[in-house]
């Protein structure tokens, strides 16, 4: 397809950001969560209240991060399916990962025993914060099959470009979760089992009402004499095989982040308390500038995987261009204001002299992850539209094995300075395996 003929490639700056905003406030309204969860047991609960409530909610967050897949993988072949024109495949795309998604919800309701034991054997807890923790789990994991299956809601309007309405639902899930948290933990007294029934009880709500503007939307798209689902296409082997696939290696991708980052907090307890606590504090930075970067690279999964659909090479350079355009603007600002800005943020977050001091002295680090880190997002988010999860799942493994050797030759000499310069290298060799990939990508369109 020509550029003139190409209605992705007339996609401006003003129209990606419209798409990027909602995305970029649904991510910062998850961390209220929380906040607000912290508040109330902190106010009205005991430490070791306090304690469940974080080993918990630790263990949740890794099983939902490792299930990302559920929401990426839709997103890209959602998005694919809309740009060839093709919408009994987008709502056979969607009913495959619901499969998939409530298959796994019920092997983690089976298996919730031993993924408890295994949590607290890992964490060294006292009795009462391990029987606080399994008391949270046990109602939590009830929310699962909820969870997971509105992460492949959130996947399709990714995909389909409805960042308004992926905001409304995380919206919802984030709102409903803080009231009934208030209501059963703080107004009830049901302490960290409110806590847990308040947000199962917010996935299901959600799930409902995300479901229906979902369903509702797919239905309109819909010609009058087709089925909404057909058997024939969910069942279609072929395309489940290359969705088992693509979330297989997106699992691996995970775990190997996963990795990263908890082998930088690890490495970094060595070097004592402070530089623990000052690395604390410093990533919390980086993972507030993710959320905005984030947001363009979602964008960009839909717009890419709509290119590959309709063919329309023209379309998905003017996406790649002018997305990543926005996101270095972007990554510029945020890393301009953690070295303009970053002594007064750090005295923000905590009034501890010495752990302020610390942070300091890697504060620059911080900066630059941020300002080269934008690249990695973008590239994962054109390889999620274009569906090449064998390619993302070999870049996160060679920057994790680069990072590891990295960290093995530096620490030893700059200590701390060159756990943070292996992670600066970690991130642009994420950027770099990714970028190797892009001309195939590109030639296949």
């Amino acid at each position: 397809m020509s550029g003139a003929d190409s209605p992705i490639a007339e996609v401006s700056h003003r129209s990606i950001w419209a798409r990027a905003w909602p995305i970029i406030l649904a991510n910062a309204a998850t961390p209220l969560l929380g906040l607000a969860d912290t508040a109330v047991i902190g106010n009205t609960g005991s430490v070791a209240n306090l304690g469940s409530i974080a080993l918990g909610a630790l263990l949740f967050n890794f099983l939902y991060w490792g299930f990302g897949f559920l929401r990426m993988g839709t997103t890209g072949f959602t998005a694919q399916a809309d740009g060839a024109g093709d919408q009994g495949e987008v709502r056979a795309v969607l009913a495959r990962s619901l499969l998939l998604a409530v298959s796994i919800a019920l092997l983690l309701l089976v298996l919730q025993a031993p993924l408890i034991s295994l949590a607290t054997a890992l964490f060294s807890a006292s009795a009462e914060v391990e029987q606080g923790a399994e008391v949270y789990f046990h109602w939590r994991i009830l929310g699962a099959p909820a969870a997971l299956a509105t992460f492949t809601l959130m996947g399709t309007l990714i995909g389909l470009g409805r960042s308004g309405l992926l905001l409304r639902v995380q919206l919802l899930l984030n709102g409903l979760n803080i009231a009934l948290d208030l209501l059963f933990a703080a107004g009830l007294g049901w302490g960290v089992e409110g806590i847990a029934i308040g947000t199962a009880t917010a996935e299901w709500v959600t799930l409902l009402f995300a479901a229906g503007w979902v369903l509702k939307l797919l239905d309109q798209q819909r010609q009058a004499d087709q089925p909404f689902w057909s058997r024939a296409s969910i069942f279609d082997w072929p395309a489940m095989l290359r969705t088992l696939s693509t979330n297989r290696d997106i699992f691996i991708r995970t775990l190997a982040l996963l990795l990263s980052f908890a082998w930088f907090t690890n490495q970094g307890a060595q070097f004592g308390d402070r530089v623990l606590a000052a690395n604390h504090l410093l990533m919390q930075f980086i993972a507030f500038s993710a959320y905005f970067l984030d947001g363009y690279a979602f964008a960009v999964e839909s717009l890419v995987g709509k290119a590959i659909g309709a063919r329309d090479r023209a379309g998905f350079d003017a996406v790649v261009r002018r997305s990543s355009e926005l996101a270095l603007a972007t990554a510029l600002l945020l890393s301009a204001i953690l070295i303009s800005c970053g002594a007064w943020l750090i005295a923000g977050l905590t009034d501890l002299g010495p752990v302020r001091m610390e942070a300091q002295r890697y504060l620059p680090w911080a900066a630059v992850y941020v300002l080269l880190s934008f690249a990695a997002f973008q590239l994962d988010g054109i390889f999620i539209g274009a569906t090449r999860s064998s390619e993302m799942r070999n870049a996160a493994l060679a920057a994790t094995a680069v990072f590891l050797l990295s960290d093995w030759l530096l620490t030893p000499t700059w200590r701390a300075h060159g756990l943070w310069c292996a992670f600066v290298i970690y991130v642009i060799v994420r950027a770099l395996t990714l970028l190797l990939y892009m001309p195939r990508i590109r030639r296949e369109i």
